[in-house]
């Protein structure tokens, strides 16, 4: 009876172990799917700069990304929305890449500000809800094309791509693939600022219909502006776009081979090796977009020698800190949140508009960096109302232990302790 059981034992070993051997030759045959949307088209021109239209644009980038994919990476399978001057109706382009259940959704769009502002820089959103009115006016921008559609209102259950409250929609979202949209979207910021040597605009997130009818990890890609003279330019020449789409095929190369590795703990994908594409120089408002200067050399500091009464003070002060640390140890804590970056800021950096005291923290592949901390929530509003001239999206947020916790939790508890 026992080498009966044995023997059944090992029949049920060897067909598991066949059976896992199948699904990882499975895993590794399929071929990775990606989808290119090139935003707008046909008898929509999505925006429109002095001498050129978005459309052009976003199909001349996304064929160049399309093509590049497939010379580097031939288990790869590329669709596009659209390769002609179309107009696709939104809900149309998510469908298509669901249909072909593709593992990537990249939709590749230009950006544009209203009147004589200038703005430069690339940025790349994920769907989630817009925190700040800069936000949410890209994305009414973009959910705008549904008006080109004569059912739009019956097709999209009443949507008004011009009302602030159809956006409430995106508040309760659980997009299950938020943690590898953002991971794709700052690696894309990191290629944009390393390799292209863009503006970085960040990586953001915003209620884009696009987005959210998409059963993948999916971005939007905003190249420029193309409302800025100089952008314009740099958009529409050809090392411009060809830059542009070198950029997102090497983070599109580095994120894929991550998900080969996550899923079989090896890789076929080949990175390319390290080298700065052609790009067009220009100036840019940096009040508006400033480059990242995390990648160029800080120069070298001199050792500051301290004088004994300094030392006395700094460990006064280090006392006293770590005395109130024990005190609030409890206590939620506020802080502002003032910037979000795909990369590292060094400390002095302009974008901190000479505030000091930046504190940072990492959330979903993201360096988040906050301003002042107190455990009074009033004190907390009073200084984003101080900054806000300086950050007008900038908003409150609450750690516990060194734990990020919900705010409105944090709120409750300031009150129940007053």
């Amino acid at each position: 009876m026992k080498s009966y059981k044995h023997y059944i034992l090992n029949i049920q070993f060897y067909l598991g172990l066949l059976l896992l051997l199948v699904i990882n030759n499975s895993i590794e045959a399929k071929d990775f799917i990606v989808v290119i949307d090139a935003g707008h088209g046909g008898h929509d021109p999505g925006a429109i700069g002095q001498f050129s239209k978005e459309k052009n644009i976003n199909l001349n980038v996304a064929l160049k990304l399309g093509k590049e994919i497939k010379a580097n990476c031939p288990d790869v399978k590329v669709i596009y929305t659209r390769d002609k001057d179309i107009f696709i109706p939104l809900d149309r382009r998510a469908e298509i890449a669901n249909d072909a259940k593709a593992d990537l959704f990249i939709s590749v769009h230009t950006n544009s500000v209203a009147g004589s502002k200038i703005a430069t820089g690339a940025s790349t959103w994920t769907l989630g809800l817009a925190k700040s009115e800069a936000n949410l006016a890209v994305a009414k921008r973009e959910n705008s094309v549904i008006l080109y559609e004569s059912d739009y209102k019956t097709r999209y259950a009443g949507f008004n791509p011009n009302s602030s409250e159809s956006y409430i929609i995106f508040e309760f979202m659980q997009d299950k693939y938020m943690s590898q949209s953002v991971n794709f979207a700052s690696q894309i910021q990191k290629e944009f600022r390393q390799t292209c040597r863009r503006a970085d605009r960040g990586v953001h997130q915003a209620g884009f219909l696009v987005l959210k009818a998409s059963a993948m990890p999916s971005v939007l890609v905003e190249l420029g502006f193309i409302s800025t003279p100089q952008e314009e330019e740099f958009l529409n020449s050809e090392s411009g776009s060809r830059s542009l789409a070198n950029g997102i095929l090497r983070a599109f190369l580095a994120y894929k081979r991550n998900h080969e590795i996550r899923l079989t703990g090896s890789s076929r994908t080949i990175l390319p090796e390290d080298a700065k594409t052609e790009t067009i120089p220009y100036t840019a408002d940096n009040s508006i977009a400033t480059s990242d200067s995390s990648s160029e050399k800080e120069p070298l500091q001199a050792p500051v020698l301290l004088k004994k009464e300094d030392v006395v003070e700094k460990k006064e002060e280090t006392q006293n800190k770590e005395a109130l640390e024990q005190t609030n140890k409890d206590k939620p804590v506020f802080k502002i949140q003032i910037l979000t970056s795909s990369s590292s800021i060094p400390t002095g950096d302009k974008r901190f508009k000479g505030l000091e005291n930046i504190e940072c923290y990492q959330e979903g592949g993201l360096f988040k960096y906050t301003y002042s901390a107190s455990t009074d929530y009033n004190l907390a509003l009073k200084t984003k109302r101080d900054i806000s001239s300086l950050f007008k999206d900038a908003f409150i947020i609450a750690f516990k232990n060194e734990h990020k916790m919900n705010i409105n939790e944090a709120i409750s508890e300031f009150k129940k302790g007053k």
